[in-house]
């Protein structure tokens, strides 16, 4: 069964440079290629106007509608976010503030929209946090009715007040990909039994 990822980035960078977030992405692609998923598309959310609020439409101007259709058509949500302050990123928490909306749009079983889609974490960054950024995520995206499988973050911090990023290594990311194929594996799988069997609610 075919199954499609859509991997949303919450860098803080507009337009198209270069993005950490979107190196760990990429990394993930591979690993979920062997297992037949595809990486529909990747937004990077700061190049849309997501107005702040708890419902899925805001109003006029608010892009969010548009990108929440895109989430409910995925079998997996990349959740990709940098490090800032050792936080999710301002724009990763405005999206987890939109996904809130899903606890009133259940269907007669009492079902959110999310039901029966998995979700997993791409997190880069500078600092320490990575344990801490996907606490927060998960625990916000179970909330709201992802499901979560084992193993379900893959991150790469480096040295603490440094100067390189993830999307700078020049040297074999050998722990990141090992667990990239495992985020891959395990979410795909996971995936591929919800959409054969949904939650009954």
């Amino acid at each position: 069964m075919t199954l499609k990822a859509l991997a949303l980035n919450a860098t803080l960078k507009r337009g198209t440079a270069p993005s950490s977030t979107d190196a760990m992405v990429e990394t993930l692609r591979t690993a979920f290629a062997a297992h037949e998923v595809e990486i529909v598309e990747t937004i990077r959310l700061a190049n849309f106007d997501i107005l702040p609020g708890v419902t899925s439409d805001e109003g006029e101007g608010d892009d969010w509608p548009a990108i929440r259709r895109k989430v409910i058509e995925a079998d997996i949500l990349i959740f990709g976010t940098p490090i800032w302050m050792g936080q999710l990123s301002s724009i990763a928490k405005r999206v987890l503030e939109r996904f809130d909306a899903f606890l009133d749009e259940t269907d007669e079983q009492g079902r959110m929209p999310s039901y029966s889609k998995v979700a997993v974490a791409a997190i880069v960054g500078n600092e320490d946090g990575a344990h801490a950024v996907s606490a927060n995520l998960f625990q916000a995206l179970n909330d709201v009715g992802f499901t979560i499988p084992a193993v379900a973050a893959c991150y790469w911090v480096g040295e603490a007040m440094g100067s390189t990023d993830y999307q700078d290594l020049r040297t074999p990311r050998t722990m990141v990909e090992k667990t990239a194929k495992m985020v891959a594996s395990n979410a795909a799988h996971l995936a591929d039994l919800l959409k054969r069997a949904p939650y009954p609610g």
